[in-house]
């Protein structure tokens, strides 16, 4: 197993405390290895076996457990009064009306309660009423390119660093994909993405027109980074032939984003310091994938390096909006905190203008950066804004 101690020491933080703790994050993001690194971590603490309770609901052996009552058996034949248990439910969603077990647990036994899901509307309704700030959510996501190099076993300082980029870009993140042979990524990507779009899209928001999703999501990948509309996606898809609607495609884009696939970024004014309701961008999950939905074929380099720069800013806690200042774009407006900064993304600077000219419009003092991908070493600073390359950017999380 890959060791991921960004997400483990959350966990370890938050050991032994009233909050349960949901993981949540796209399908095969690495979920179920880090609650395996979580229970290897208790045990090398001295917690004995038959303390910790672990079942993952997509395996054979609770392929049975479907409903609340049966959940209730099954974990009751486990758990203890008056010993201190570590309960960790892998997949939970797949058991319906899971939310009011969990709860009674919490309330009834003393427990360390860690569930994972794949879907976003395990933490909306049912579960957030009973809990009312009793949990707290740890979203995974696929490999950073950090991460990324950790598991190839590439240093940052290597010669071979730029090699591996363009293979973070062409094949992303997911585990088993970065740790697959080279001949296999692409049929594990595709196996990976029908698995989202059939299982956990169609399936759990009971779509039956997958033909339209499936148009959906390629219309989606094919324009990353490009300020879209359901009018603009209905207009689109019924000149290629698919017949469906606003509300329809309203209802496929939420379970898209319920499955951790793709995520909207809605546009800020900065200088109204108010949000756009017409149009907003989506980026998917991780380059792979990306590059899956527009059937591999190269192109559109700019939207590939946002999706990958946005992407890294959830990572990192941020949350991100497109900015707009007057008529000009800030491709990203970043919060935590009191941490607010502006972000423009280019794959190269021009020769005759300056990507810094939309940035110098803002006249506050939080902090400008510019993005590239090809390398400057000579250039810093562009007009008192920060110019740095795309992998110094994400391998010095200290920095940025």
């Amino acid at each position: 197993m890959i060791e991921r101690p960004e997400y483990l020491e959350q966990l370890i933080r938050l050991k032994d405390n009233d909050m349960i703790k949901v993981i949540t994050g796209v399908r095969r993001s690495g979920k179920s290895v880090l609650l395996m690194l979580y229970r290897d971590y208790l045990l090398a603490q001295g917690i004995i076996d038959e303390n910790i309770i672990y079942y993952n609901f997509e395996s054979l052996e609770v392929l049975n457990v479907r409903d609340a009552d049966q959940l209730r058996d099954l974990l009751l034949s486990k758990l203890k009064k008056g010993v201190h248990q570590y309960v960790m439910l892998d997949e939970i969603q797949m058991v319906a009306e899971w939310q009011q077990i969990v709860n009674a647990i919490r309330v009834s036994y003393d427990c360390d309660i860690v569930i994972t899901g794949s879907n976003a509307k395990m933490l909306s309704g049912e579960l957030a009423t009973l809990l009312s700030g009793r949990y707290v959510e740890i979203r995974i996501y696929p490999f950073s390119f950090k991460e990324y190099l950790a598991a190839i076993g590439v240093d940052k300082d290597s010669n071979q660093i730029s090699k591996a980029f363009d293979n973070f870009e062409r094949f992303g993140g997911f585990p088993a994909v970065v740790l697959s042979g080279q001949t296999i990524k692409d049929t594990m990507l595709q196996g990976i993405s029908d698995s989202i779009i059939l299982n956990d899209v169609a399936t759990r928001a009971n779509i039956r027109d997958v033909e339209t999703l499936k148009a959906l999501v390629s219309f989606l990948t094919d324009n990353i980074g490009q300020l879209v509309n359901l009018t603009k996606i209905a207009n689109t898809l019924k000149s290629e032939g698919i017949n469906t609607n606003v509300h329809t495609l309203e209802n496929y884009l939420t379970a898209l984003e319920n499955a951790f696939l793709f995520y909207r970024v809605r546009q800020y004014n900065i200088r109204g310091r108010a949000y756009l309701k017409t149009s907003g961008k989506y980026f998917i999950v991780d380059p792979g994938l990306r590059r899956i939905g527009i059937s591999r074929r190269p192109g559109n380099f700019a939207g590939q390096l946002e999706n990958i720069v946005y992407i890294e800013l959830l990572r990192r806690g941020y949350a991100v909006d497109v900015g707009k200042i007057d008529q000009q774009e800030i491709d990203f407006v970043a919060r935590k905190s009191e941490d607010l900064r502006y972000i423009q993304v280019t794959y190269e600077l021009p020769q005759n203008t300056h990507e810094t000219d939309n940035l110098l419009k803002i006249t506050d003092n939080y902090k400008k950066t510019l993005i590239t991908q090809q390398y400057y070493p000579d250039i810093k600073l562009i007009d008192g804004v920060e110019v740095v390359n795309v992998m110094d950017w994400l391998l010095d999380d200290e920095r940025y």
